[in-house]
């Protein structure tokens, strides 16, 4: 009988618990009230493929009194693969130009800023390669024309950037990096404004950068001493 948690696991989570998780780990344990992924000693673990809303409330929680590590895959190279409209059809498989780059944990990281310091908290990145499975319903998701994400599948960890401690964090600013812009963070890792906003604004709420004044129009950080 499946286990309190996984009754709606979804692949991927599952895959990657099961790749994650240690010789001695346990799976789906009760503590304070909160059913863990994965429990390694005194480390609790938890898998989030998807937004970090929906398990905030349970962070904020647990590191009160847990050391928790909060583990998130990013998908570097993906393969899209279409199911088959009718029987007669056959499903198509192709890899999709986007690449994903670590620093796209910051779309999400702008939701949970105020764990970033705390001693009690850890988050581990995971690179991946995935397949992401399609499947068409005409009555249903017509901004993709019908075809709609059904589930995500593991195929391959590729690499691994565990966040521990502040210099973790920093070491993703530019190297000499003193006073910046977002526009000077966004130039030199080569990623959108959007996303250095995103990357500037997690790391000053967790006290990591702070603002020090404008440049024209724009906000002006340095690393915090």
């Amino acid at each position: 009988m499946p286990k309190i948690g996984t009754l709606n696991e979804k692949p991927l989570h599952a895959s990657l618990k099961a790749w994650y998780a240690k010789p001695e780990a346990q799976f789906e344990v009760k503590v304070d009230g909160f059913v863990i992924d994965i429990v390694q000693g005194d480390l609790l673990v938890e898998i989030q493929t998807g937004n970090f809303s929906s398990i905030k409330t349970k962070l904020k929680k647990l590191i009160k009194s847990h050391q928790v590590r909060l583990v998130y895959p990013i998908a570097q190279e993906k393969w899209l693969i279409k199911l088959p409209k009718d029987g007669g059809s056959k499903s198509t498989r192709r890899k999709s130009p986007k690449r994903g780059r670590v620093e796209d944990l910051f779309w999400e990281m702008v939701r949970i800023p105020e764990l970033l310091s705390n001693k009690n908290f850890s988050l581990e990145v995971l690179m991946i390669q995935e397949e992401e499975i399609r499947q068409y319903n005409k009555n249903k998701n017509w901004r993709r024309k019908g075809w709609g994400i059904v589930e995500h599948r593991l195929l391959a960890v590729v690499d691994r950037f565990p966040f521990e401690t502040p210099t973790d964090w920093l070491a993703l600013l530019p190297k000499e990096t003193n006073e910046f812009t977002t526009k000077d963070l966004s130039e030199a890792l080569g990623i959108s404004r959007k996303l250095s906003q995103k990357m500037a604004y997690t790391l000053r709420k967790a006290n990591l950068v702070e603002l020090v004044g404008k440049q024209g129009r724009t906000n002006l950080y340095k690393v915090s001493t």
